[in-house]
């Protein structure tokens, strides 16, 4: 993700009912045997015999492919529940449709992020899915296959008043964002953009938490906020029942603001892994069920339409 850090503390609603869900064991991982056939998002997602074939020998032996994630980071992954253990999100679930493409089940685990490439280079796990950003130095130690392009997005009132549709629509205006943060970096390399088209400069409040600059989108202190564009999706989609916000969708910038790939990382020592992961997401694309996952999210716009490999070239 676009940040100084892999993450800024972003508060949301996480009340969310998984579609496929799968018990959690004691230490954080499930461990349901994997099904003939996964709902997801209202999808029934088939066994693909021709691309479990293709799979290494000892994860089709296994039928699991351990998948490291930390959580929470919506919606990317969360847990059902507070103080539970059971993972859900768009990353569970895209992980849900891909194994079941592939006839193996997904197993998440929740690690923290920092370990997580270490644990893949180890051969704790065999891939991991967790809103993990694709660059060239992630690149030399683990292989990307790429779901999501996503940056910086615009968080607005429900039916957006001012009518913003760009980053320079909110010149002259009051906007929230985290501090500390890539977005915050944006808004203030924007401020050129407003000068040049003879605009008054942002007014940039900065708030410790992204929740207070939600708080102060509310109460009319600010026009927008500015956070990841994943998480506004979300926090449109969700707070108040979707009643309080609303998401900007710039058609330059689809993706969000300064977008990057997001990937799900592969051991390098399961090239054949990489191979069929990428084969299983690029079915789910053609037939819509990837889409109708990051829909479900809030997120339709942050999605691929092509399942590419390292695609990150900086």
């Amino acid at each position: 993700m676009p940040h100084s850090s892999r993450r800024a503390v972003i508060t949301v609603a996480i009340a969310v009912v998984a579609l496929v869900t799968v018990s959690a064991c004691d230490d954080g991982s499930d461990k349901s045997a994997p099904a003939a056939a996964v709902k997801v998002a209202g999808v029934t997602v088939n066994r693909d015999q021709a691309l479990h074939d293709t799979l290494p020998s000892a994860i089709k032996k296994s039928g699991t492919v351990r998948v490291a994630t930390d959580v929470p980071y919506a919606p990317f992954e969360m847990f059902v529940s507070e103080g539970g253990k059971e993972i859900t999100g768009l990353d569970y679930d895209l992980g849900q449709a891909i194994g079941a493409k592939l006839g193996v089940h997904f197993d998440f685990t929740p690690q923290k992020f920092d370990g997580i490439v270490p644990a893949l280079q180890a051969g704790k796990f065999d891939a991991a899915m967790s809103a993990i950003t694709d660059n060239k130095d992630r690149q030399k130690v683990v292989d990307f296959v790429d779901y999501s392009q996503s940056g910086s997005g615009v968080l607005v009132a429900k039916g957006n008043p001012k009518k913003i549709t760009t980053l320079t629509d909110l010149c002259g205006s009051p906007v929230g964002v985290q501090a500390a943060t890539n977005q915050l970096k944006l808004l203030t390399r924007t401020q050129a953009d407003c000068t040049a088209a003879g605009k008054p400069k942002i007014a940039i409040s900065t708030f410790p938490k992204d929740s207070d600059a939600q708080l102060a989108l509310r109460s009319g202190k600010v026009v927008a906020d500015v956070l990841t564009k994943p998480a506004a999706g979300w926090t449109a989609k969700t707070a108040d029942g979707g009643k309080a916000f609303e998401l900007v969708e710039d058609s330059k910038a689809p993706g969000g603001y300064n977008a990057s790939p997001n990937g799900i990382a592969v051991s390098k020592k399961l090239p054949e892994l990489t191979e069929a992961v990428q084969k299983a997401l690029q079915s789910l694309i053609d037939d819509g069920t990837a889409a109708k996952i990051f829909d479900k999210y809030g997120v339709a716009s942050i999605a691929v339409k092509e399942a590419t490999r390292n695609a990150a070239v900086d």
